[in-house]
């Protein structure tokens, strides 16, 4: 087993300093492997060659599973070889087996710093100090470095709908990796897009009001429908909602479901997690059952 600046061996007495610690400053590639295993000699040889390869910009810790039972048993070691990949104390991706080179690059590239990262960080600090002109600035040299960087696309669609500038962030939203637009932040992102020029469509207020008050059937759907998307926009989010839940209980199967859809659609702008979002998860189980 080849050992060096880039690949350590690592036992119980120095994993907490070699893997954790280590962690809170690059990636760390924590390899479970033992002697007598052969895909551990098949994929070893490859994480160690990428390793020297790639120069520091991840850690490979080689662990011999069999001499550290406690370390296999904490982080559930089940077959080997298994890769664990640390960052920030955690582990944060895993695969077991002895994958192709191939297959390990594409691994490591969901994890490794990308061109324009540093940029893109400090765009997010100058976003959170309302300055909007400065980030976007940072974001688009972010993006003159490395257009696959589809985190800064993320907060330049963000910025633009900020900005009221709905085109612009659905080209960047259309710019992002299919993989990355299948990422839940950027389904609210395209559900907020879609709300907007939903809402545009509608009448005045005191008009979706008296439609919901005295019509019935389609014509009633479709206003409480309006009402939400508008209330939505003007901040009302629990209101927006509410509209929502009575939606489902009165016209549940309205354009196949439209409220259920808009109620998860709204989830997902806040990643799917939250009290909010538990609160009206259960209030919409009840509706629908």
């Amino acid at each position: 087993m080849a050992t060096g600046e880039h690949i350590l061996e690592v036992n119980l007495g120095n994993f907490q300093e070699a893997v954790i610690a280590l962690s809170q400053k690059t990636l760390v590639l924590v390899d479970f492997w033992a002697p007598w295993c052969g895909p551990c000699r098949a994929l070893g040889p490859i994480l160690e060659k990428l390793a020297e390869e790639m120069q520091g910009a991840f850690v490979l810790a080689k662990i011999n599973s069999d001499e550290n039972q406690e370390l296999s048993q904490k982080y559930q070691v089940r077959g080997i070889p298994a890769v664990k990949a640390f960052k920030n104390g955690q582990v944060v991706d895993e695969f077991t087996g002895a994958l192709p080179e191939s297959a390990i690059r594409q691994f490591l590239e969901k994890h490794l710093p990308k061109p324009g990262d540093d940029l893109r960080a400090a765009a997010m600090d100058a976003m959170a100090q309302g300055k909007t002109a400065e980030a976007q600035a940072l974001l688009e040299e972010a993006l003159q470095q490395n257009p696959r960087n589809d985190q800064a696309r993320l907060a330049l669609a963000h910025l633009a709908i900020q900005q009221g500038q709905h085109a612009e962030a659905q080209a960047q939203i259309d710019a992002m990796s299919p993989l990355f637009q299948m990422e839940t932040e950027v389904e609210g992102l395209k559900a907020l897009l879609e709300f907007t020029a939903e809402a545009r469509k509608a009448p005045p207020m005191p008009t979706l009001e008296a439609t919901i008050a005295q019509e019935k059937g389609d014509a009633r759907a479709l206003a409480m429908y309006q009402r939400a998307l508008v209330l939505l926009l003007q901040g009302q989010e629990t209101a927006a909602l509410d509209q929502l839940i009575e939606m489902v209980e009165r016209h549940k199967n309205y354009e196949d479901g439209l409220a259920r859809k808009t109620i998860l659609k709204i989830f997902a702008l806040h990643g799917n997690q939250g009290p909010m979002v538990e609160q009206y998860r259960t209030k919409l189980s009840r509706a629908l059952y």
